[in-house]
């Protein structure tokens, strides 16, 4: 029998800062495992440009291997997108499709993602912003170190953390996500992460799959960044269940702080944008009456 969900009829006394949102999902429609057609995903995504919170949905996730696809379909408006190249993906394809949508009109190119590896720095030459998804355990620290030394370049370089699970690994733990953001922040990059992150509060696996909630992204980091809160502190945000306490920090932020907080937490990839959206609208957090 599944533990109930202890944030059902739980809202915020107000609502937090809008800035605190803005463009921070993603529109993952096409990857896992929402995996939608093309088409389908291009429909949507700008049907939603024009909603009263198309301010909080980011670009367009196109893997490179589906630039082919997306470039022959219609498009009745622009389309911000940005170019995903996951860990192993051979960057000659990613460069190819970079430059092919460089030239279509009809596409702002917002960024490109790839993996940590010892060639992704041939893509500083891209003219564009780069997340690069650094791998977990041992080799971390360096591929931060790494990116560190080109964060201050014209493009912005930050780094990428997969939230979810994947064929080989599982998704990463509360204290494993601590660390990651503890060690971004030390390294004064900004991040964003991909995957998992479905719903506004931090799940157990008897809830279902095991996940970690958005805005208990948002309180760690919060904390990292104003109180110099370490692993066990963040990893504690991370995990807790019970949302008065997190809406309780989400709520405090002024729009300065919340500044601050997304100068670091810049996005995350979501397969289903509308969920997390819907998440706030139930906790009070932004005053949407439908999504």
């Amino acid at each position: 029998m599944s533990t109930p969900d202890q944030s059902v009829g739980i809202q915020a006394d107000r609502p937090a800062e809008r800035a605190l949102f803005r463009a921070l999902f993603d529109d993952a429609a096409v990857f896992p495992p929402g995996l939608a057609p093309l088409p389908q995903a291009i429909a949507d995504h700008v049907a939603r440009q024009s909603n009263s919170y198309a301010d909080l949905i980011g670009p367009l996730l196109l893997p490179a291997s589906a630039i082919e696809d997306f470039l022959r379909l219609e498009r009745p408006r622009q389309v911000d997108a940005a170019l995903i190249g996951r860990p192993g993906t051979d960057l000659a394809l990613v460069a190819d499709a970079r430059s092919r949508l460089d030239k279509d009109p009809g596409v702002t190119l917002t960024g490109v993602e790839i993996g940590w590896s010892p060639e992704w720095p041939q893509a500083l030459g891209w003219n564009a912003s780069l997340s690069i998804e650094v791998p977990r355990g041992a080799e971390q620290e360096r591929a931060l170190s790494e990116l560190q030394k080109h964060a201050a370049e014209p493009n912005p370089v930050q780094a990428k953390f997969r939230t979810g699970s994947t064929p080989n690994t599982p998704v990463p733990t509360p204290t494993e996500l601590a660390i990651f953001i503890r060690a971004a922040v030390d390294h004064d990059l900004g991040f964003k992460l991909t995957g998992g992150l479905h719903h506004a509060m931090s799940r157990t696996a008897s809830e279902g799959q095991g996940q970690i909630g958005f805005l208990n992204v948002i309180a760690a980091t919060r904390w990292a960044l104003a109180h110099g809160a370490e692993v066990r502190e963040m990893d504690s945000l991370l995990s807790q269940r019970d949302p008065v306490a997190i809406l309780d920090i989400i709520t405090r932020m002024s729009q300065a702080d919340a500044s601050v907080v997304r100068a670091f937490f810049t996005a995350y990839g979501c397969c289903a944008v509308l969920d997390p959206i819907g998440d706030l609208v139930t906790f009070g957090l932004i005053k949407e009456t439908t999504v």
